[in-house]
């Protein structure tokens, strides 16, 4: 007796081990692929605040928590199931999918644009205008955790099924709290710049500071993130067709982006960045635009049959 309770408590310390160890290489693949996707993180914390920027300031969290929940519905309903499904059986479709997101993505940046260019940029405001704005935010979301899953995905892609299901799951998960933590404490630095003025001490330069300082970092954000709508819509089409055999624009591109970092010495990695970025964004301008005047067209033709 004693000596099967001796093997069994073995087993069990053979299997806890077994465990922690595959833990480990979950939480290390699952970092690895969550660094690759972070320049798309940051542009999805970057586009988040513009869609609160005109709400009243209690309304700001709600509305985020409601952002940030069918950012969940995105990644856990949508995303993860069809990238895992397609992975497996029909990978092929995964560059197509993508760049119709892209396009999307383009036409979303393109469209700001040009109602800033034009001068007919309005605000939402109002609890019935609410849930718009979260579908239109959840909508943009789909497309950047589109990304961010893909790329993630691509770091693992030579797990086994099952691993590559947890994960994903774990930089989903992951990924969503940074991000939409990370806009509400932007959305709410103004408030704590309040109370810090209203106290005393050395903290009041520091809260009057935040006060002032906050309009313009909303405003900064607010191109950023119409910015990072065209970037990594257009970096998206950039590399779709590469990988689906138009290689002409992509290797340009590449072909510019190595002579810049090449002729820029120590900033050569940031340089030939900027520049990959500066052309994927104009490619996204393009394209946004091309689909912008496509649905204008098609809403004057329906609006005159």
């Amino acid at each position: 007796m004693a000596g099967g309770l001796v093997a069994l408590l073995d087993d069990v310390a053979v299997l806890a081990r077994t465990a922690a160890a595959s833990l480990d290489d979950v939480g290390a693949a699952a970092a690895k692929a969550g660094t690759k996707a972070a320049g798309v993180v940051i542009d999805d914390a970057a586009v988040t605040p513009q869609y609160v920027r005109s709400l009243a300031a209690e309304r700001e969290l709600p509305i985020i928590k409601r952002i940030a929940l069918g950012s969940l519905r995105n990644k856990f309903l949508i995303i993860l199931p069809t990238v895992l499904v397609l992975s497996q059986f029909l990978p092929v479709l995964l560059t197509p999918i993508l760049m119709l997101g892209g396009a999307y993505l383009c036409f979303e940046g393109a469209e700001k644009v040009w109602a800033k260019v034009a001068g007919h940029a309005h605000h939402e405001e109002g609890a019935k205008d609410e849930k718009a704005l979260v579908s239109g935010a959840v909508r943009t979301d789909l497309i950047l955790s589109a990304e961010i899953m893909v790329i993630a995905l691509n770091e693992v892609i030579d797990e086994g099924f099952w691993q590559r299901l947890v994960i994903l799951a774990v930089v989903a998960l992951v990924m969503t709290v940074v991000v939409y933590g990370a806009v509400a404490l932007i959305v709410r630095m103004d408030d704590a710049g309040l109370r810090l003025s209203g106290s005393s001490g050395a903290l009041v330069p520091l809260g009057r500071g935040l006060v002032k300082a906050m309009p313009v970092v909303l405003t900064v954000l607010t191109v950023v993130g119409t910015a990072a709508m065209l970037w990594v819509g257009g970096h998206i089409l950039l590399v779709g067709t590469d990988e689906l055999g138009l290689h002409v624009l992509y290797e340009a591109v590449h072909h510019v982006e190595e002579a810049a970092h090449d002729a820029t010495g120590a900033l050569g990695g940031v340089v030939g960045w900027l520049v990959n970025t500066l052309f994927s964004a104009v490619l996204g301008l393009i394209v946004g635009a091309l689909v912008v005047v496509v649905v204008t067209l098609i809403a004057r033709l329906r609006k005159a049959s």
